[in-house]
């Protein structure tokens, strides 16, 4: 099924002001949450053949809800992220949402490993004394608690992007 490139370039332009934003303030406003679920409405008009208003075009969207609410309370995920991939996950066409849930993941764990060991490496000394000393909050604050998730999921839609380029269309 054909997706449109001209809502696929919007997209990524939003998702590269909104990783700035996220990775500068450690913040994503409501506001962006807001645009994209009124998006979301208008794409059901303006690309019905792509977007319906059904109960399978909201499975991953409500889901991603629930879990960054389980993670923003483990302090591990903000709120605006999963507000935001929440709603960004509305204008991803459902035929969609299981390749592009894929290239999060792979994203996320691609990401968060490459920090966990870049981390590990910079404070190699803290943490030989903080697994000496069994000092979990030592270890804790060598790791810190969240990294702006907006660019893992800018990541994740040029991935996504490149994995989708022959159905992209003007």
């Amino acid at each position: 099924m054909k997706f449109s490139l001209a809502l696929f370039i919007f997209l990524a332009l939003e998702l590269l002001f909104v990783s700035y934003i996220d990775i500068r303030y450690r913040k994503i406003s409501n506001y962006w949450s807001l645009l994209n679920i009124v998006l979301f409405f208008l794409c059901l008009f303006v690309y019905p053949q792509l977007y319906k208003f059904n109960f399978v075009t909201f499975f991953y969207p409500t889901v991603f809800l629930g879990v960054g609410f389980a993670l923003f309370t483990l302090k591990i995920m903000g709120g605006g992220d999963s507000k935001f991939l929440f709603s960004f996950f509305l204008l991803v066409p459902e035929v969609y949402h299981e390749v592009f849930f894929l290239k999060l993941i792979y994203s996320t764990i691609a990401i968060g490993l490459y920090l966990l060991i870049y981390n590990s490496i910079k404070n190699f000394d803290k943490l030989c004394m903080s697994i000496k000393l069994k000092d979990i909050k030592g270890i804790k604050s060598l790791y810190g608690t969240k990294f702006a998730y907006a660019p893992v999921i800018a990541i994740s839609w040029v991935t996504f992007g490149w994995e989708i380029r022959k159905f992209l269309k003007f």
